[in-house]
């Protein structure tokens, strides 16, 4: 299969034997191709990398946020790395003070903040598991992870705390106290105390460690620092245990490949931190850029709101997901289309002058500075000015907009790919090099590689396009499910992680991910959808006898192909005066629309989220069957046999789709 540009082979291929699939060579990165870049001498835990920086840089401004006067934004104020650390120690002495020992979970809920990062590193100083809640994992999602990973104290954002409520009483059992990231009602208050908790305002709160003083615990690099809970396949969210040497060893990872690409990070570097901190891809990026001693400013929490934020802070790396992205790319877009004939043929000659440097193998600063200062330096003000990499990561980039940013920008573009499982970066595309487009590149300097066949799927991992699923070994890889050890042993195999997705070795050692081995995909925004849940949702709706879901994970909603039950379709045909044989039925609007309609109720009655619901669906009078490779034997459905099949109504059906706006 000839060499692989940006790899090293570390492991031979191996045949399939003993009932276990072929699997391919065992590779690594080029840039660790003398072993894995350790982490720094001293640095062990999460605490460590805080506590190093703020020694450091005790005066670098490291949490901003905007200044609201008569109710305007203004300019990013600050706390430096030292006054954040002296919050820091009073919060870790107040949640001692309510008896929180170490060892004990801390739930943290609600939007970016400098109280979450404070209250992360109280809980990274006293030896806590930082429990993160976030709801788009569903109505109950909260109570259950309190319930499950048994929270005892739990930091919330003012408004959430009625979510929080809604928890009680399962909640209580161990939840016992609740503090706010600033005050709380009087009326919650009551709420909160009527079930016996303790309840305070942030100042409350940080007045009571006022006077005390607590030993921090000896902290291990194998302790668990953080649960970050993930949506499953079926049923329940999966708590993802993650100690402090999978956080360190991915960041010696990432400053390695940065440093080998010239990109180091440096104390000036300027962060905006808007995607949750309850996913692992910001939390880890925070990590990085407090290792540095660099800057994150807070976002004010409203998407409209977001590129006037961007522009007073001036980030100089910028992390988005593709849907962030889509609607920069579509702004451009507009903006260029309206801008009068001359502008836009401008535009145009430039854009692919430098598009066709840049194929023919020049830097993106290098393809074309004329172009870059006359047309492009628009865009590159509208993202603040100073941003040099632009990281999208949790779902795929369409080529189309990966490309146009790539030309527009005047920043290098990278997509990644991880999960929480493997700490997030596992791996990321190069700068400069354009044929990565539309990949994940090679992988971060810190983790082992290999493909595995999956015959049932028809990918091989050992033909001259090698296919299968993507297999991760490395300190990075996570320590196990909380509580559920046989998902973990699912997954977890002689020390390598099977991620369930397909993966395509490209010839200069780039990944690209082609598909899903399991029944869970993402959609554009980089929402999970647990399909097999759904369809058994939808299929109590007794107007149709089976139902197939399908999501593209470059669309933002759901269609799906359902074959209708004929006795019910032709009495409400009947019923509704409508004439035609089933098959004609099928193909009637109304029909069409009736049975959206019935999913849509029973989506509702069951609580689905928005994203959730299907959009559009084709009525299939023939059901799915063996004859058209559609179902196993046990009636199982055949997920790509029956994309393969529909694909072309899939197609139509997002074509003619209006599509909801982001």
């Amino acid at each position: 299969m000839g060499e692989r540009k940006y790899l090293v082979e570390v492991e031979k291929a191996k045949e399939a034997a003993a009932g276990k699939p072929s699997t391919g060579p065992v590779y690594r990165s080029l840039f660790a191709k003398d072993g894995f870049p350790p982490p720094v001498p001293g640095l062990e835990c999460c605490w460590d990398i805080f506590r190093i920086s703020v020694e450091k840089n005790p005066n670098n401004p490291m949490l901003g946020r905007r200044e609201i006067v008569n109710d305007k934004a203004g300019k990013y104020v600050w706390k430096t790395y030292k006054q954040v650390y002296d919050m820091v120690v009073q919060v870790g002495n107040s949640i001692r003070s309510c008896g929180v020992e170490p060892g004990a979970k801390c739930g943290i809920y609600g939007a970016n903040c400098a109280e979450w990062v404070m209250s992360m590193e109280a809980c990274n100083a006293h030896g806590l598991y930082c429990v993160p809640l976030y709801d788009t994992l569903g109505a109950d999602a909260v109570k259950f992870i309190i319930c499950h990973s048994e929270i005892s104290i739990t930091f919330v954002e003012e408004k959430k705390i009625t979510e929080l409520l809604k928890t009680f009483p399962n909640s209580t059992q161990y939840m016992k106290t609740i503090v706010s990231f600033g005050k709380v009602a009087s009326k919650e208050k009551e709420e909160i105390e009527k079930f016996g908790l303790a309840v305070y305002s942030w100042d409350e709160f940080l007045n009571l460690g006022e006077n005390k003083q607590y030993e921090l615990p000896v902290k291990k690099k194998e302790d668990i620092c953080t649960i970050m809970y993930t949506s499953g396949t079926t049923g329940d969210p999966k708590g993802v245990l993650i100690s402090n040497e999978s956080i360190v060893t991915l960041l010696a990872g990432v400053k390695r490949l940065l440093e080998s690409v010239n990109e180091a990070l440096t104390s000036k570097d300027v962060f905006l931190s808007y995607l949750p901190l309850a996913h692992i891809f910001d939390r880890v990026i925070e990590e990085l850029f407090i290792q540095h001693g660099a800057s994150i400013g807070f976002w004010r929490g409203d998407v409209k709101l977001l590129l006037e934020d961007i522009g007073e802070l001036k980030p100089t790396i910028f992390c988005a997901v593709p849907r962030v992205l889509d609607r920069v790319y579509s702004g451009l877009q507009q903006k260029v289309s309206t801008g009068g004939f001359l502008k836009k043929t401008l535009f145009n000659i430039a854009y692919s002058h430098k598009f066709n440097s840049m194929k023919k193998g020049f830097a993106h600063d290098e393809a074309s500075p004329i172009c870059d200062k006359i047309v492009f330096d628009k865009v590159r003000q509208g993202l603040g000015g100073n941003v040099r990499l632009i990281l999208s990561g949790a779902a795929p980039l369409s080529n189309h907009v990966e490309a146009f940013l790539r030309v527009v920008s005047c920043a290098h573009v990278l997509q990644g790919y991880g999960l929480t499982e493997t700490c997030a970066g596992t791996f990321v595309s190069l700068p400069n090099e354009l044929s990565m487009l539309g990949t994940v590149g090679p992988p971060v300097p810190n983790v082992d590689v290999f493909l595995e066949s999956v015959p049932e799927m028809g990918y091989d991992a050992l033909s001259s396009t090698p296919r299968g699923e993507i297999c991760v070994r490395g300190k990075t890889v996570f320590s196990g499910y909380y509580k559920r050890e046989d998902l973990t042993k699912e997954v977890l195999i002689d020390g390598w992680f099977h991620t369930g997705d397909i993966g395509e070795w490209q010839p200069d050692g780039s990944m690209k991910i082609i598909d899903r081995k399991k029944n869970i995909f993402k959609l554009s925004q980089g929402e999970y959808v647990a399909v097999e849940n759904l369809e058994n949702i939808y299929s109590l709706v007794s107007d149709i006898d089976s139902i197939w879901v399908y999501g593209s994970s470059f669309e933002s909603y759901l269609v799906a192909v359902a074959n209708p039950n004929q006795q019910a379709l032709e009495h409400w045909a009947q019923e509704h005066g409508i004439s035609g044989d089933f098959k004609s039925l099928c193909e009637n609007l109304e029909a069409k629309k009736f049975i959206l309609g019935e999913l849509t109720k029973i989506g509702k009655e069951k609580k689905l989220k928005g994203f959730e619901l299907v959009r559009d669906i084709h009525l299939d009078p023939e059901p799915f069957d063996m004859e058209r490779d559609l179902i196993t034997p046990t009636y199982k459905k055949k997920r790509p046999h029956l994309l393969k099949y529909y694909q072309n109504v899939i197609d139509n059906m997002y074509k003619s789709s209006s599509k909801p706006s982001a």
